[in-house]
């Protein structure tokens, strides 16, 4: 995908050529799942689908944004927008969020097009909040760093669009590099690059979910209440991730708290030896990967049948490596890493075998880490 796709929507949408167009990554986390919310350290990278944002000053008093995945287009008033229950409440909460920062956002007619599938645990949203974010940022003149405008599109995602996720999604959809994984600190919002360069397989299992529908939010709840249950013990706690295993087996915890808090305090350390691994030998050991799907299997209970079917399809592909759920869980998808021949071969025979299992079809992908945020040329 080119910005030559969101220019040419956009002449096609409003009659006219966008002053600038900007994009933003999706992602995958390649470990450490329901971290970020945590406060633990986690090692997503973007990946090379993008959303696109063309993007003008507005011809009236009134902002408008379209896109070619959805037929509603969207009216609002950028300096005093309101929630409409609608997609582009993921544009209008950025302009919010940017406002907020005191960048003053003019009124504007935006495209989207977008290449990232939604509804798959590849970041959507974050890459639609990060490319606007980018875009109005440009547009107003304004200066912010990679680092704010995620913020922006987190707040967006949380206290405009009321889906209450880490931040995470939209730091590694902006601030992601080509040939890097992206170690994050979610508790001080510290990050680094760390070097990865071997392809990735993206398996969606096509089974939808949704942040809003799943037991995200219990989960959340669960950890905060193993959280508070934990510092009485262990005042000196400043969030779940900074526990240790051992701490969660001595406290005792009743179910289900304390098999979501062992998943967080195990799945902190594994993240760390993943960084530890990538900077001694280039690699991400393959038992990490099948030990973060088998706790949110069977831990934190977020895995589906289709997913636990292709990470085990997956580990009997010589020079496969590792494999597990990535994004929330619930659906959405699952990722191998190997060879590249391992990784062509898991993609030409395993969603037939998956299509016959499940009665669904799936997509793949296979990717490598990309860049993050940034403005493109004006097609």
């Amino acid at each position: 995908m080119t910005a030559h796709s969101a220019g040419a929507f956009f002449r096609t949408t409003f009659d006219g050529e966008p002053d600038l167009i900007a994009s933003a990554a999706g992602r995958v986390n390649l470990i450490g799942e329901h971290l970020d919310y945590n406060g633990g350290q986690v090692l997503p990278m973007a990946i090379e689908r993008r959303t696109q944002i063309a993007i003008r000053h507005a011809r009236n008093g009134s902002s408008v944004a379209a896109s070619s995945s959805h037929r509603a287009v969207g009216r609002f008033d950028a300096e005093r927008p309101e929630r409409a229950g609608h997609w582009w409440d993921y544009v209008a909460g950025v302009a919010d969020s940017l406002r907020r920062e005191h960048v003053h956002v003019p009124q504007f007619e935006a495209a989207v097009w977008s290449d990232v599938p939604s509804g798959a645990g590849l970041s959507s949203s974050a890459a639609l909040e990060v490319a606007t974010g980018t875009a109005l940022n440009a547009l107003a003149g304004a200066s912010l760093s990679l680092k704010s405008i995620a913020r922006a599109g987190w707040r967006a995602e949380n206290e405009f669009v009321g889906v209450p996720c880490g931040i995470m999604d939209q730091f590694a959809s902006a601030l992601g590099a080509a040939e890097r994984a992206l170690h994050i600190w979610c508790d001080t919002e510290a990050t680094e690059q760390v070097p990865f360069t071997a392809h990735v397989l993206i398996f969606d299992t096509a089974v939808k979910r949704s942040l809003r529908t799943s037991d995200f939010q219990r989960r959340r709840e669960e950890c905060e209440e193993a959280f508070r249950r934990l510092r009485k013990i262990h005042p000196e706690l400043k969030n779940l991730a900074s526990a240790t295993p051992e701490m969660v087996r001595d406290a005792h915890l009743p179910e289900p708290l304390d098999r979501r808090a062992l998943h967080v305090t195990e799945e902190n350390v594994r993240v760390q030896e993943a960084v530890a691994a990538l900077k001694e030998s280039g690699t991400i050991p393959g038992e990490l990967l099948y030990a973060s799907h088998r706790s949110l299997r069977d831990l934190y209970q977020c895995s589906t049948p289709e997913l636990d079917w292709f990470v085990e399809e997956a580990s009997h592909i010589p020079g496969i490596d590792g494999a597990r759920l990535t994004g929330a869980g619930w659906g959405g998808c699952a990722i191998a890493i190997g060879t590249r021949e391992a990784l062509d071969r898991a993609a030409a025979e395993l969603p037939e075998k998956y299509e016959r299992a499940f009665g669904r079809e799936p997509r793949t992908w296979i990717t490598r880490a990309a860049a993050g945020a940034r403005v493109e040329q004006p097609a």
